[in-house]
């Protein structure tokens, strides 16, 4: 019977995102990574699709990084003209929230302002933005109003490849249903 070794393995999955896991070797493991087996404690096959979707989340933001500033309309300039269906939360004159089709939580609203404005990402914010970025706020605290979690949520602005931005229109993730872990990520 060969013995099974478990240790914590550090993986990245951003510059800023750190997760723990474990790996065991297969009891016929050999020289080759295919008896690596990596298991999250609660979550075992979680783990092995977390990694494949980090890569693809990490591929993805660098290409869309690639034609960021090319002034080509993004998939949410679509969903403003009603040209992609949305489920929309909530809407003023500056504003469009609208729930994410990939919800990592059981509330995930996108809070995006409605003229971009050289608003590719928040790196991107000057002075005369000021107006719209506090309004994206204001609108985020309303939507947490209208959908029940005004009393625990939390808003994330990716903000370029680094942090997997893959739309390069300024948006707010306004996340909460669940209890909220620290550190993010």
């Amino acid at each position: 019977m060969a013995a099974i070794e478990s240790f914590s393995l550090l993986r990245n999955c951003a510059v800023t995102t750190r997760a723990f896991s474990n790996v065991r070797v297969s009891p016929r493991a050999t020289s080759s990574f295919n008896s690596i087996k990596f298991l999250h404690p609660n979550h075992s096959r979680r783990s092995l699709f977390c990694t494949n979707a980090t890569h693809d989340e990490e591929a993805s933001a660098k290409a869309a990084a690639a034609s960021a500033d090319s002034g080509a309309p993004t998939i949410f300039d679509k969903i403003i003209n009603k040209e992609i269906p949305s489920s929309i939360v909530y809407e003023d004159e500056k504003v469009l929230a609208f729930r994410d089709i990939n919800p990592q939580a059981p509330v995930h609203v996108l809070v995006i302002p409605k003229a971009r404005d050289g608003l590719t990402h928040l790196g991107k914010a000057e002075a005369r933005h000021g107006e719209v970025l506090g309004q994206l706020f204001y609108a985020a605290k309303i939507v947490a109003e209208r959908e029940g979690i005004l009393d625990g949520f939390r808003v994330v602005i990716n903000n370029g490849p680094d942090a997997c931005q893959s739309v390069y229109h300024l948006h707010l993730h306004v996340l909460g249903g669940r209890q909220m872990k620290w550190p993010p990520g």
